[in-house]
């Protein structure tokens, strides 16, 4: 076999510059800023919108939701077992661009943020508390506390890294292999071209992208939000209300324009090894301090449960269980994870230049999986633990909001004001990075592709962020933001399906991925014919052995071909 080596990425279409889109940059300040304004200004009219265009949305996509997100997995596990896998993510002779331990280390960084901080203790213990329906669980048994880790797993791991793992690839192979530029509507040049894909079908694409970052970024900011003050009110007496979260968020705001006018990315990176750092010292502390016995015991009786149970929790519908509890938590999690792959698909797509298709994903699913499903082993369990034991009464925090059961956790070990203290700065610092690596992504969106956007295009998107997520929180906290990202999140699955048609279409006929079929059959083709060109050639009066073997080649090179 005869295969094309690639020296170069091949470049379909370079974008003239990297200055802002105005028309994108336009369309989409206007349309957040009008959102922002409906919800400010008439907020009853906007409650009652939002209400009744998501239970539309729930009572006739949730189906869609359920299968694109199995969709995305499937094809995770296909592509990297298949002939693809050996595709690299730029030319053949590229080398990866960081180490394993430092890619593997970044995974773990993206893997790790205000979702973690604020599920970590509260989702397993609601579950374990108010079983899920389809469960079939009794609550505060062994039976609820199983089902409790498995659905923890289900809505955290390899279902959302599969989620982020297909938009990373598409856009890294756009890229990398492809030169086409770091903007989503290049991944979408195999089904609409190049001239549309830098028209006005591909600006709209970058707009969905930008509504679903905005939304799913906002609610992110807004959970941490309600987290810090709620740590504050347990820690210092503050009063946690809307105006205590809104300070908040103007602070923590204030600190992401700081980091974006000067430009420091190294202190962004010192804030996200900082973070890194003091998670795992606080999940060590837990580990050690906490029910360390029962810890070690959790993690391969829920590891376990979760693969055996991962079919029908991943094909459950509203046809046979509760449509509201699948609205509230797996459809609310699958549409955030579809908001925020934009974001995190970018930031996996540019540490992974040089590297092949399989260990990517290989990577992508199973590093920030497992370092997911060991947090909620150990936060999570230890929560379920004390109140199984009766040292916390449990419930009386979950009651309160997820944001409590964490500090409530906390506050049972030793040292609890400490550990509060950190937990805080934890999620104060995953505000500013994630504000600032949101935004940076916004910004490349709505600049062409653009590596390094403008500053002031940033700040712009960041202070939009937050705005989005302080007029929500106002106009009807975590439920509001989860309905905002349930709504924009429809029309993107949709896109999502597309890159999954546009990526496969490219790669079946990427020389790299090599032999269509397998390399065993090819061998055996070759014996084959090879024998059949001798018997031939025995037969053909003259025929010299040069001849013999030139008609061999090109039998095979046609074949090839």
């Amino acid at each position: 076999m005869s295969t094309e080596t690639i020296d170069h990425p091949v470049h379909d279409e370079s974008p003239p510059d990297d200055s802002p889109d105005l028309v994108v940059v336009g369309t989409g300040v206007v349309a957040v800023l009008a959102v922002v304004a409906w919800a400010a200004l008439g907020q009853d009219s906007f409650d009652r919108a939002s209400s009744t265009a998501l239970s539309w949305v729930l009572a006739n996509f949730a189906w869609l939701f359920v299968i694109a997100a199995d969709v995305f997995l499937v094809l995770c596990v296909i592509i990297a077992l298949s002939r693809f896998g050996r595709i690299r993510l730029g030319a053949d002779d590229s080398e990866p661009e960081f180490t394993n331990l430092a890619w593997i280390a970044m995974m773990f960084s993206a893997g790790m943020g205000i979702g973690l901080m604020f599920y970590g203790v509260g989702e397993p213990l609601t579950h374990y508390l108010n079983p899920p329906p389809a469960g079939g669980a009794q609550p505060r048994t062994g039976g609820s506390a199983l089902v409790a880790m498995e659905y923890s797993f289900f809505h955290w791991t390899l279902t959302p890294w599969a989620i982020y793992g297909i938009a990373g690839l598409a856009l890294a192979y756009a890229g990398f292999r492809k030169g086409r530029g770091n903007r989503l509507s290049s991944v979408f040049v195999p089904l609409i071209g190049a001239r549309r894909a830098a028209g006005r079908p591909g600006r709209v694409i970058d707009l969905l992208a930008v509504f679903a970052t905005v939304f799913g970024t906002a609610t992110s900011l807004g959970v941490g939000a309600l987290q810090v003050a709620t740590g504050l009110e347990l820690t210092t007496g503050v009063d946690n209300t809307t105006t205590t979260q809104l300070v908040i968020i103007v602070a923590l705001g204030a600190a992401f324009v700081g980091s974006a006018f000067s430009g420091l990315h190294k202190g962004v990176k010192w804030l996200s090894t900082m973070n890194i750092v003091l998670a795992a010292c606080l999940m060590l502390f837990v580990f050690v301090l906490g029910p360390t016995v029962y810890i070690l015991d959790v993690i391969p009786a829920s590891v376990g449960g979760y693969l055996s149970d991962l079919l029908p929790m991943a094909s459950r519908t509203g046809a046979f269980t509760d449509p509201d509890w699948l609205g509230s938590w797996t459809i609310f999690y699958w549409a955030w994870w579809l908001s925020w792959a934009p974001f995190v698909g970018t930031f996996i797509a540019r540490i992974s230049r040089g590297r092949r298709i399989r260990e990517f994903l290989v990577g992508v699913l199973l590093v920030p999986s497992g370092a997911t499903a060991v947090w909620f082993c150990v936060m999570g369990g230890t929560g379920i633990r004390l109140d199984a034991t009766g040292k916390v009464d449990m419930s009386a925090k979950v009651s309160e909001g997820a944001e409590s059961s964490l500090f409530a956790m906390l506050d049972a070990l030793p040292i609890g004001t400490v550990t509060s203290w950190i937990a805080m700065i934890l999620v104060m610092t995953y505000f500013v990075t994630s504000a600032d690596s949101a935004s940076l992504v916004m910004g490349s969106l709505t600049s062409r592709g653009a590596l390094h956007p403008r500053t002031w295009l940033v700040v712009t998107w960041g202070v939009l962020m937050a705005a989005v997520a302080a007029v929500l929180l106002v106009a009807g906290g975590l439920d509001s933001l989860q309905s905002a990202t349930i709504l924009v999140a429809l029309p993107f699955v949709v896109v999502m399906l597309a890159l999954c048609w546009a990526l496969l279409k490219e790669l079946r006929e990427d020389p790299g991925a090599g032999p269509a079929r397998g390399h065993a059959l090819h061998g055996l083709r070759d014996a084959v014919r090879t024998m059949v060109g001798d018997a031939i050639t025995e037969r053909t009066p003259g025929a010299t052995r040069h001849q013999r073997l030139r008609r061999i080649a090109n039998s095979r090179n046609q074949d090839d071909s």
